[in-house]
C-alpha cells in the first residue's frame, strides 16, 4: 500500500487505540489524534466489573494500558485536538493546531461529544473567536484577549499568549459565557462581569463533529453509520460512543475493529481503481 497516505484516526480511547492496532496490523500508515488520557471519562471510573477478561482494573488502569500499547503499536501518535476535517476529494486533510495532516481515509473515535456552544460562539468564529491560540495567537500580539479553558492546552496555549504580548484573561471556572460584538467579537460576559477583548479564545477538549466535518448524518446526537461503520461521508468511518449507545467499552473496542477493517478495505479499492 505504498500509495496510500494512510489513516487518521480521532480519538484515542479504547474504540480509537483499536482501531489503530488493527489498521497498523494491516499494514497501513496510522496517525492517531489524542488527548491526554487524564481527560477521558474512563480514567476517572473507579472499578470495570463488565469487561471480559479485565475485572477488577480501573478505568485509569485500563486507560494507562491502552496508550502504552498505543504507544507501542508503530503508529503515530499526536497530542492536541483536531480542528477541522476537510475532504479534499480522494483524501482527506486534518488540521490539528498548525500542522496539517493528510490520510486516505478517517474514523473518528472522539467518544461523546455534546454540542454546547456558548451564547455568540458560533456568530462570532472566526470573527474574534477561535478554537487555536497557536494559529491565531499573532493576530492578537499586544491586545487583550479572553481565554476559556482549564485543561492542559488551555494552560499551554494562555501561557504561549502572554509570550507573544498578549493581556490575557484566563477564565477557568464553569460559568455562565456569552460573546457580544458588533463586526467582530470585543465583549466577554463572564457570569455577572463584563470584559471589553478583541478576542476570545475557547480551548474545549474537543471539537463537536457538527463543527468539525461536514456533511455527516445524525440522529439523537449520534454519528449514523452501517454496519461497517461507514458514514454518510466517503471515507470517513466513526466507532464508539460517538456511534451511539451502548456507552460499552466492549462495543467500543468491537466497533474500533470494525472501523479499521473496513478502512482498510476503502483504502485498498481506492489503490486499485
Amino acid at each position: 500500500m505504498s500509495d496510500s497516505k494512510g489513516v487518521v484516526i480521532i480519538g484515542g480511547g479504547i474504540a480509537g487505540t483499536s482501531a489503530a492496532l488493527t489498521c497498523v496490523n494491516r499494514g497501513e500508515k496510522v496517525t492517531v489524534i489524542a488527548n491526554p488520557i487524564e481527560s477521558s471519562s474512563l480514567y476517572k471510573a473507579e472499578k470495570l466489573t463488565n469487561y471480559p477478561g479485565l475485572a477488577g482494573l480501573s478505568g485509569r488502569e485500563l486507560g494507562e494500558i491502552l496508550r502504552r500499547q498505543l504507544e507501542n503499536s508503530g503508529a503515530k501518535l499526536v497530542h492536541g485536538r483536531a480542528l477541522n476535517v476537510m475532504d479534499l476529494g480522494g483524501s482527506f486533510g486534518v488540521a490539528v493546531g498548525n500542522d496539517f495532516l493528510e490520510a486516505s481515509a478517517v474514523i473518528l473515535a472522539l467518544g461523546i461529544t455534546r454540542e454546547r456552544l456558548y451564547p455568540g460562539e458560533a456568530e462570532f468564529l472566526g470573527r474574534g473567536v477561535s478554537y487555536c491560540a497557536t494559529c491565531d495567537g499573532m493576530l492578537y500580539k499586544g491586545k487583550t484577549v479572553a481565554l476559556i479553558g482549564n485543561n492542559r492546552e488551555a494552560f499551554d496555549d494562555a501561557e504561549f499568549l502572554e509570550k507573544i504580548g498578549c493581556r490575557v484573561l484566563h477564565f477557568r471556572e464553569n460559568l455562565r459565557y456569552e460573546i457580544r460584538g458588533g463586526a467582530k467579537a470585543d465583549m466577554l460576559v463572564a457570569g455577572d462581569g463584563e470584559y471589553p477583548v478583541d478576542g476570545v479564545f475557547i480551548i474545549k477538549d474537543s471539537i463537536s463533529v457538527s463543527r468539525l466535518l461536514d456533511g455527516l448524518k445524525y440522529e439523537n446526537g449520534a454519528i449514523v453509520t452501517e454496519r461497517d461503520m461507514s458514514t454518510s461521508v466517503r471515507g470517513v468511518f466513526a466507532c464508539g460512543d460517538c456511534a451511539g449507545k451502548p456507552y460499552q467499552l466492549a462495543k467500543a473496542a468491537g466497533e474500533g475493529n470494525i472501523a479499521a477493517l473496513s478502512a482498510c478495505e476503502y483504502i485498498k479499492k481506492n489503490l486499485l481503481k
